[in-house]
């Protein structure tokens, strides 16, 4: 259910922010390359080979993974003043720049097989690499510190709704946040993209379609005829035509989508198939022998992951998409073939 806001829900405010309705992992992504190399590398030693090399050697995961020799990205000349958090943590956030972290976040291959014509790539199957994550450690810390000072503005808030404490947006404090949480989605954007070129360079490889999006977030919309601040806490911006990514688990497929801007959900969608079991439990009550039957059955290579990742975890990905054909249609379909969490 998460705090303040369940996960996968949207809400709209007048001109106030609430860090917990945005989410801790601030403007979390998923980006998605189509890449010129055949498809068939993933069904042969030598091509899963050379895959698996590009993701070991190009992509860190793990609470505090950072790289010793940074990556490079414009991102680092933005202003890191917007708020003491990212002042003080700028340095941290350049070493941990191309990382993904831990959880739920990922780097994957797997072929595309892509159904529609209006995605300016011809129908057909191509090789593909997913990757989901976020704005690490000082997106977090970011997020630790506005939520404490909205329910230190807000005491008056019963405990039940005291992660629903805001930041009005023309105080200091919610200007601060504000600058703060659009530093976080380009410093995520970075992420990926560093990811992304360095995967793709060590391939020598080009990109012949590039889509992402993120949530954990929040926009300055209108809707109705009123200007609103739209909360999306793992749940995906779905305007019209609007292109997207729809994640289920490392089994399962992952949806390229087509927003139908249906305003009775925000213009917004799932984010992903979303979990059935928490993480204590699946420790608890889960077994990699069974996971890997499951995996080994749909042919995935599996390089690292948590047991709290496996696809047991997680809601039926069709059965989710099949329950909201109202706000987006699918584009093109990826299977994950090869993993790392």
């Amino acid at each position: 259910i998460g705090y303040g806001l369940p996960i996968g829900g949207v809400l709209a405010t007048r001109n106030s922010v609430i860090p917990y309705a945005v989410g801790v992992d601030i403007a979390c992504r998923v980006k998605l390359s189509v890449l010129d190399l055949p498809p068939e590398m993933l069904e042969n030693e030598s091509g899963m080979e050379q895959l698996t090399k590009a993701i070991e050697t190009e992509t860190k995961f793990g609470v505090g993974a950072k790289f010793k020799d940074r990556r490079e990205h414009s991102v680092v000349d933005e202003d890191w003043d917007v708020s003491p958090i990212t002042k003080k943590l700028k340095g941290k956030a350049h070493s941990q720049l191309g990382t993904s972290g831990s959880g739920n976040h990922f780097v994957e291959f797997g072929p595309i097989t892509i159904k529609e014509k209006n995605l300016g790539i011809n129908p057909g199957k191509y090789l593909a690499l997913m990757s989901h994550s976020g704005s690490r450690g000082v997106g977090a810390a970011v997020a630790d510190h506005y939520s404490k000072l909205a329910m230190k503005m807000h005491h008056e808030l019963p405990d039940r709704l005291k992660h629903l404490a805001w930041l009005d947006l023309d105080t200091e404090e919610g200007e601060e946040y504000w600058d703060a949480m659009e530093l976080m989605g380009k410093y995520a954007a970075a992420n990926h993209a560093c990811i992304h070129k360095h995967v793709t360079n060590y391939l020598g490889s080009n990109v012949l379609l590039d889509v992402e999006n993120h949530h954990n977030f929040a926009w300055k919309e209108t809707h109705h005829g009123e200007d609103l601040i739209v909360h999306r806490k793992g749940a995906t911006p779905a305007g019209k035509n609007v292109l997207g990514i729809i994640p289920g688990s490392m089994a399962s497929p992952a949806y390229v989508v087509k927003g139908k801007g249906q305003p009775e959900s925000l213009n917004s969608a799932a984010h992903g198939a979303g979990r059935v079991m928490s993480r204590k439990r699946a420790h608890r009550e889960l077994n990699w022998e069974d996971a890997n039957k499951i995996l080994a059955n749909k042919g995935v290579t599996l390089l690292s992951a948590g047991l709290d990742e496996v696809p047991t975890v997680y809601k039926n990905i069709d059965k989710v998409m099949e329950e909201q054909q109202d706000l987006v249609d699918i584009q093109a379909r990826f299977d994950p073939k090869l993993v790392k969490m």
